[in-house]
């Protein structure tokens, strides 16, 4: 294939999967600390009508923005993370996690009175029983916003070496509404990554316009909905869906993710396709769309048209979904599956349908 479109090539793909190694990408975002419990329920509690958990094992996982870095480091890519957490004992666990990538931590910004966002899920049997959350959305104060700023300028306009490796191909913006990204912080960020010279790509939460700029917009199907207040039950509302994403964040890229249904991905002014993914036997699609949005910008800067770069997301994404928890996909799962996921994709038959303004 030439285009991306009009056929697609295993070994083509596979290459843009081994370039992911050159490929350093800055991320900025919301973190999460997720914690699992996993047990066993055999009885129902005297004390009220609830399941007994015996608990087996935990772990604790970086989650939120965290997991896309989690992501680019599992795919061979590497990566720099700007965010915010409390000063507190899960922040510090926060920083250990994120070191033990081999990730730097100075633009990691410790706020005082403020937690680090904790999520505990209670598992067993592969359900999922209850969650916890700890955390606070309120708004960072401004003297917060600033700090968060001046560590990402800083980053961004780091001057590569041979300690550092900082040479950014790109960034990722992931918000997870935890009060990171105000329309004010937002649009500053995008100042500081537009002079660093860096294409960005976004994956949106509750907010549109203060991305004018980027060069790809990554919701899931229900996040675009409620973005747009557009309800999709045919093509023709997709594709006036990505219009009106365009209209508010600029001529970017536009990939909506379907969950089992893949993507559907508009690149520049070429007719939307349906990008469709293989079946998968799906354990927990949790992180799913972290392991799509790291895939989708390592790929691109790596070289793939965004077809390609969707086709090689559905493989990453579809390793992640067999897997329980917060999990991340290696470069030979990626590869393993690809050939399914270029048979699924179906670029060929896929239906074509225009977001251009009529």
């Amino acid at each position: 294939m030439t285009d991306g479109r009009d056929g697609l090539d295993r070994d083509k793909l596979e290459k843009r999967i081994d370039a992911f190694s050159q490929v350093h990408l800055l991320v900025m975002g919301d973190v999460v600390l997720d914690e699992y419990l996993y047990g066993e329920v055999d009885r129902v509690s005297p004390e009220a009508p609830v399941p007994v958990v015996h608990v087996r094992r935990e772990s604790v996982l970086l989650g939120g923005a965290g997991n896309v870095v989690r992501n680019i480091v599992a795919l061979g890519g590497r990566c720099s993370f700007c965010s915010v957490v409390g000063n507190d004992a899960d922040g510090d666990r926060v920083l250990e996690l994120i070191e033990q990538l081999s990730v730097p931590t100075d633009a990691i910004v410790r706020v005082e009175g403020r937690p680090t966002t904790r999520k505990t899920r209670v598992v067993a049997r592969s359900q999922q029983i209850v969650r916890f959350d700890r955390e606070t959305r309120e708004p960072f104060s401004d003297a917060s916003a600033d700090q968060v700023l001046a560590a990402l300028e800083a980053l961004a306009r780091s001057t590569p070496s041979q300690s550092s490796a900082r040479r950014f191909a790109g960034a990722v913006l992931e918000d997870y509404g935890k009060g990171l990204f105000s329309p004010s912080t937002i649009q500053q960020t995008m100042t500081i990554l537009r002079d660093a010279g860096l294409p960005v790509a976004v994956d949106p939460k509750g907010e549109l316009a203060a991305y004018r700029g980027a060069a790809l917009v990554k919701p899931n199907l229900r996040e675009a909905e409620a973005l747009t207040g557009i309800a999709v039950a045919g093509p023709d509302d997709l594709a006036r869906l990505v219009r009106e994403l365009r209209r508010q964040v600029g001529d970017a890229d536009v990939v909506v993710t379907r969950g089992g249904d893949g993507m559907s991905v508009f690149e520049g002014s070429q007719p939307g396709v349906d990008v469709r993914t293989a079946t998968q036997q799906v354990y927990d699609v949790q992180g799913a769309g972290d392991t799509a949005i790291a895939a989708l910008a390592l790929a691109q800067r790596a070289g793939a048209s965004l077809v390609e770069a969707a086709v090689i997301a559905n493989a990453a994404a579809g390793a992640v979904v067999q897997k329980v928890g917060t999990a991340t996909a290696s470069p030979d799962e990626v590869r393993a599956l690809l050939p399914a996921a270029i048979e699924a994709a179906g670029v060929l038959s896929s239906r074509r349908f225009s977001a251009e303004p009529k």
